[in-house]
């Protein structure tokens, strides 16, 4: 007995089998996060030190290249990337996917533990952190005020903000942008410093012997016990300003002295390195980071929801604003989806209606689409998978798929019923009859999904998650096809009654259809071989679209928003840089396509870059403004790029598919040995790609030398003096880099206390030799006469991949140039320039353009064969296989067509959707050769058998064809959010399946024919 025949017999089993995917579908639903984009990890770990005061060249030779020579031995390790700047360095760690993270962290801190003995003694603890180039901020809120002064704000957004939102569920972390520390600052006099004869060593000295509060025990008897508190810190600025200098030079100071006296004290900032604005006002930003795996959606309504609570409690003159969410763009996109899913599934149904003329035939063909599809989310819940756009695409593509077996169950029931067959009769018979043509489509879809199991990297883990979801929707439509479509036929199937003239119409025009089939075939079978040939002409013909697509990594999606990047010349205030980007924000206030923007001057997070700034510039929503995001990008490089002194890159959204690098279409790495000579070829190629016009954006400039100052010590001098080096050094460091000397408390929060020279000596060179440094007698000696002083241009960070030094070209593309084109362009122009010694490597987006077309080649390759393989076991034959397999060419002949006609480029999605559609296809070729292989066992030839069993297939062939081009149609012209990248993946699927379904109804038939000699009668499987 067959499952067809143990459900038809159990019908009460049957509909619990179907109810039970309904409700545990529907509950696996609502459980699911929903995101943009399928949440992968990537085993990435950080290291970072610091070593104050060192040299870029310094960082890399004691500090980078011993912890890359320890790590590099850890297993796993896909990559490696250090970047050495002034004071800190950075060492990145990306591991296999199969990694686990805290294991590789565990591993980096006992390789670290084994170069701690190579490392310089009084460098910074290396600091390990795991991370995740995927979580980016998923929100940025904004706190501004006319009321507040900048120290005011900063501690009120460090007491009573940020806290009220890193307690939101599925918040991770709350990062700050453009904020300063508080700090109690101490600036020194440098002329009240020598005219009481001090040196910084006393300052210092005086603050950790004033300022200090150690437990001091307790007092107990038999009765009681008390705590002793010695209450030995300063308690206000003005407190602080009269701790008692009691010593100088180590001896007693007799005559009476405060710190007031030689320095201002005052509550204020850490030295400014950052300044944030929204709409030109002075602001903080707070990035909301979300937990992995939480719903994005509803984490950033859950954020809003505390916004609104939070600003209702703001003091007046402080607002809170929501500056930048990505939110709205994914919810719109996957309702996008969810609506397109529907209106897929109602236009699939109405064609099987066409086609049956019955409403209870058609509703058991709609019944199908939601235990497949809600059965399909128990799969995707018990996987970690998310409701992305991945997994949405894949379900929307699949609504014209599950329908497909079911479709050919209930036709070959009907038509057994239409025969004179009673219900149950004609369910076992035709389902029976069906059973291995469903099984055979289902198996060859799936192979053709098994080799992206083994593709590599985190674009790989994309499309698992899109091939996991098809897979099962197709392996439970297969499920729901031999089973609850068999067991509703025998009960409510009715014999086929069209009353209507348009019902009547469609039955004449069918039949008249399959009769003209009929002679058509009789003709092309008589002349095989120049059907064949034409056959193979049109296939090599449509290689030349293939050849004018343009190839690139993914479509340009209009989420609405830009991320701008500004750089001045290298070595640039940040007053400077500040003043540049008034000018700028002038001038995009005044761009009416502009809803709102946050700018952080001197970078974000960290930041501390004086010459840098970024942007983020929310556009108004699409319907209210004539422009796509495309075109804005180009406008605002055009009027920005008129301001003098300031280099502009503008990148789309945020969003980006893993090993999208940093955003730029174009982005590869110089390497070598010589940092020199990188720069200057690094010079030479962007020159060249600048002239070649086929580039923006282009990076150049960040590399340029950083003016750096040398104070070179006269060891001769100093010893004559008996200066040691480490005063010297330490003298320079408290007056111009600033020390922290303690902590200072203020409303329950402790804050640093800040040593440094007073802002307008620090402006000059003159100050360093006026500087007093003490001796080993106890005699002060003015620095000028100890050291050189030589202004020189050095390097602001050194880069290296893979332990060599490199330097990486980043650019976007002028319009019209294809991503794949502009690559090749620019990688032709530098191995023009690159002498030897030197190489190429690609990186970011260029590098997973090459990787993502290699792999999914490959993928599309070993589908077939593995197509091969299921279907020559399933057939127990070599050629039948080849005779299926022969509509693949075609269906790529048409997908090549629909794209180039289109406009639309060769990408990601589109390479998905041909392997996709290369699984669909075989399902005509399936059921015209299994039908003619029944009809040979019979006892038919091969030519009568072609003859009775193409006709009477044309039917289920043609309505599986255009219901899956009906389910494809909605994702074609739908022009929401995210539409750009499921129309190049619908259009493949709908000119594929047309191409291919025409060619495969005449082109299977003469194949078969000329290759039945090499097969017996029997040679198919049969099933019994």
């Amino acid at each position: 007995m067959n499952i067809s025949a143990i459900a038809i017999r159990n019908p009460v089993f049957t509909w619990m089998l179907m109810f039970g995917l309904l409700l545990f579908g529907a509950l696996a639903f609502r459980s699911l996060g929903i995101s943009l984009d399928p949440d992968v990890d990537a085993p990435v770990v950080n290291i970072s030190v610091r070593y104050a005061g060192a040299a870029p060249e310094v960082m890399e030779k004691d500090v980078v290249d011993p912890i890359e020579s320890t790590v590099v031995a850890i297993e796993g390790i896909e990559s490696i990337f250090s970047s050495a700047a002034q004071g800190r360095a950075n060492i990145s760690l990306e591991f296999d996917l199969s990694k686990d993270i805290d294991v590789a962290v565990q591993e980096v801190q006992t390789a670290l533990a084994q170069a701690a003995r190579t490392l310089p003694s009084d460098i910074d603890p290396p600091i390990v952190t795991k991370s995740n180039p995927e979580d980016r901020p998923i929100l940025w809120l904004a706190i501004r005020s006319n009321e507040m002064g900048r120290v005011e704000l900063m501690r009120f957004v460090r007491n009573r903000i940020r806290d009220q939102f890193t307690t939101v569920s599925g918040v991770s972390e709350v990062i700050l942008g453009g904020y300063v520390e508080p700090a109690l600052n101490v600036e020194l006099s440098l002329s009240q410093l020598k005219r009481y004869q001090l040196s910084v060593d006393d300052i210092l000295a005086t603050i950790q012997r004033e300022h200090v509060e150690l437990p001091a025990g307790r007092v107990e008897n038999d009765q009681v016990e008390k705590t002793l508190r010695l209450m030995g810190e300063a308690l206000s600025a003005e407190e602080f300003a009269m701790l008692q200098i009691k010593r100088r030079g180590g001896a007693p100071n007799y005559q009476p002295l405060s710190l007031g006296q030689v320095a201002e004290v005052s509550e204020g900032l850490e030295e400014v390195r950052r300044i944030s604005r929204v709409m030109g006002e002075s602001s903080v930003g707070l990035g909301i980071r979300k937990q992995r795996g939480a719903n994005t959606v509803e984490v950033a309504s859950l954020v809003r929801q505390r916004a609104e609570e939070v600003r209702a409690s703001l003091p007046e003159g402080v607002q809170l604003s929501i500056n930048f969410d990505s939110s709205p763009f994914i919810e719109a996109s996957v309702n996008e989806l969810l609506r397109t899913l529907l209106f897929a599934a109602l236009l699939t149904a109405f064609v099987c209606w066409l086609f049956l003329g019955t409403l209870s035939a058609t509703s058991n063909i709609f019944f199908a689409i939601p235990t497949s599809v809600i059965g399909t989310f128990i799969v995707i819940y018990a996987m970690g998978f998310t409701l992305n756009s991945f997994t949405l695409l894949g379900l929307t593509l699949a609504i014209g798929i599950v329908v497909d077996d079911a479709i050919i169950v209930l036709e070959n029931i009907m038509r057994h019923r239409d025969e004179g067959k009673k219900k149950v009769e004609a369910a076992l018979v035709g389902s029976k009859e069906i059973l291995f043509a469903v099984i055979a489509t289902t198996a060859a879809l799936v192979a053709m999904f098994v080799p992206v199991a083994f593709m590599g990297g985190v674009v790989g883990q994309y499309f698992f998650q899109f091939a996991m979801t098809i897979s099962v929707a197709v392996v439970l439509s297969s499920v729901e096809a031999l089973t609850l479509t068999p067991m509703r036929c025998s009960l409510f199937l009715g014999q086929k009654q069209r009353s209507t003239w348009f019902g009547r119409g469609m039955d004449r025009a069918m039949a008249a259809l399959r009769d003209s089939y009929h002679r058509v075939l009789q003709v092309l079978l008589g002349f095989r071989w120049i059907t064949l040939i034409l056959a193979s002409l049109l296939f090599l013909g449509s290689l030349y679209f293939f050849r004018q697509l343009p190839r690139e990594f993914s479509p340009q999606v209009d989420e609405g928003r830009l991320f701008l990047q500004f750089e001045t010349p290298m070595g640039s205030s940040l007053t400077y840089t500040d003043k540049k980007m008034r000018e700028i924000e002038g001038l995009v206030m005044e761009q009416e396509f502009v809803e709102r923007y946050f700018i952080a001057v001197g970078g974000m997070g960290a930041g501390g870059q004086a010459n840098v700034a970024n942007m983020f510039v929310t556009l108004k929503d699409r319907s209210e403004r004539d422009l796509t995001q495309q075109e804005i990008a180009s406008r605002l490089r055009q009027v920005l790029g008129q301001v003098e002194g300031v280099r502009v890159f503008v990148r789309g959204g945020m969003r980006s598919l893993p090993g999208g690098g940093r955003g730029f279409a174009v982005e590869f790495s110089l390497r070598g040995g010589d940092w020199d000579g990188l720069v200057s070829l690094f010079d030479g190629v962007t020159e060249a790609m600048e002239e070649s016009g086929l580039f923006t954006d282009i990076n150049r400039g960040s590399l340029r030398g950083a003016p750096e100052v040398w104070v070179i010590p006269e060891r001769k001098k100093a010893l004559a003096a008996g200066v040691d080096i480490a005063e010297l050094s330490q003298a320079i460091r408290v007056m111009f880099g600033g020390v922290v000397a303690g902590l200072y408390s203020r409303e329950g929060q402790r804050y640093d206390v800040r040593v440094q020279l007073r802002a307008e000596e620090r402006q000059s060179l003159d100050t360093l030799k006026a500087i007093q440094v003490r001796n080993n007698r106890g005699e002060l000696v003015p620095m000028g006469g100890l050291i050189q002083i030589e202004e020189r241009v050095s390097p602001p960070n050194i880069t290296r991949e893979q332990r060599v030094r490199s330097v990486t070209v980043r650019a976007n593309l002028a319009p019209g140039v294809a991503q794949a084109d502009g690559i090749e362009q620019a990688l032709a122009l530098a191995r023009e320039i690159l002498p030897d010694g030197y190489y190429v490597a690609l990186s970011g987006a260029s590098a997973s353009l090459a990787d993502s077309f290699r792999n999914l080649g490959w993928v599309m390759l070993l589908g077939v064969l593995v197509a091969y393989m299921v279907l020559a076991s399933q057939f127990n034959s070599f050629i039948d296989p080849l005779v299926v397999l022969a509509a693949l060419p075609f269906a790529l002949s048409g997908a090549f067509m629909a794209l180039y006609f289109s406009g639309q480029s060769l990408n990601i999605y589109s390479l998905i959707g041909l392997i996709l559609l290369m699984g669909i296809v075989k399902k005509n070729s399936i059921l015209l050769v299994e039908f003619t292989n029944q009809s040979r066992r019979r006892g038919l030839g091969v030519r009568p058998a072609l003859l009775e069993a193409c006709p009477m297939r044309l039917r289920p062939i043609l309505m599986t064809s255009l219901a899956t081009i009906a389910a494809a149609i909605p994702a074609a012209i739908n022009t929401g959010a995210g539409a750009e990248t499921r129309l190049p993946m619908a259009l493949v699927i709908i000119g594929g399946m047309f191409m291919s379904t025409l060619m495969t109804l005449f082109v299977v038939p003469c194949l078969y024919s000329l290759m039945a000699r090499a097969r017996p009668p029997g040679g198919a499987g049969k099933i019994t």
